[in-house]
């Protein structure tokens, strides 16, 4: 005689899990910040192709059939919208989820939304402050008020008799080196760091650090410093082809570089919100 052996129930495992996705925050009027993502996807065709992107909505607040039409609109420029961060709102099933509880990569490390809020009200605070500067006086820039943030305060004297403490140093965040050619259609993307290629990077290809970028070949991709917030991220390679150099947001194409910086070693950098493409040496 045979017997079956008895099915056991198999429990459902639920997993959680993080991922890095890019952050989209549309602004009014929203023509003109449209006309301003097209223009950044035909310099960089296909930058999010099959890229998780969340539609930040709390600077625009729109209602939701605004919402639909905005999710339609990004959907046919090959955005898909995977979350909404909104306060406050209900969605539909139609629309994309809300996302609660997302925190920012920034150069201080992950920010939920409380402490984003907590630091755009200082640096209000500190702008409000600056505004009232009485004449002949130089207002101070945005930038400038940014790095107050980072400005270390003054040690303390010592007491007589005691011993001075040497100062503690963070750790640098890791760099990331890549001995072998990037190849087209491959992407690098390291967010707390510097990104270092010993060959080539191809044209199709991209590299997005969150600090600098150096490649010791020809760069023909796209290559992306300082994408946490870092300003003094710097691109350097030994021969310029590339597609697209960006730092921190500020970016040229390879037409604005024509006749200029092509095929040249250079370094890219930030200067007073512009981004300066230079020769070396």
């Amino acid at each position: 005689m045979t017997f079956a052996a008895p099915l056991h129930n198999k429990s459902i495992r639920f997993r959680a899990r993080s991922f890095v996705a890019f952050t989209l925050t549309p602004e009014a009027p929203i023509d003109d910040w449209l006309e301003g993502l097209d223009h950044w996807i035909g310099n960089s065709p296909g930058y999010f192709a099959g890229r998780p992107v969340v539609l930040d909505l709390n600077t625009l607040k729109p209602g939701p059939e605004e919402i639909a039409a905005l999710v339609g609109v990004l959907g046919s420029r090959g955005i898909r919208v995977y979350a909404i961060e909104l306060e406050g709102a209900e969605l539909g099933p139609e629309l994309p989820p809300l996302l609660a509880g997302a925190k920012e990569a920034t150069a201080e490390g992950l920010l939920g939304r409380a402490a984003r809020k907590a630091r755009a009200e200082e640096i209000t605070v500190e702008t409000a402050a600056v505004e009232d500067v009485q004449p002949g006086q130089v207002r101070a820039q945005q930038d400038e008020l940014l790095k107050l943030d980072e400005a270390k305060p003054e040690a303390a004297q010592p007491e007589p008799g005691r011993a001075v403490e040497s100062p503690r140093h963070e750790p640098s965040a890791g760099t990331l080196m890549i001995k072998a050619p990037i190849r087209s259609g491959q992407s690098v993307f390291h967010p707390h760091g510097d990104v270092i290629v010993l060959g080539s990077v191809a044209s199709g290809s991209e590299i997005v650090a969150g600090g600098s970028i150096h490649v010791y070949g020809t760069l023909r991709g796209r290559a992306i410093a300082g994408s946490e917030g870092n300003v003094s991220a710097r691109i350097f390679c030994r021969k310029n082809e590339a597609e697209l150099l960006a730092v921190d947001g500020w970016y040229t194409t390879a037409e604005e570089m024509e006749g200029v910086s092509r095929g040249k070693a250079v370094q890219a950098f930030l200067d007073n919100d512009a981004l300066c493409v230079v020769p070396l040496g």
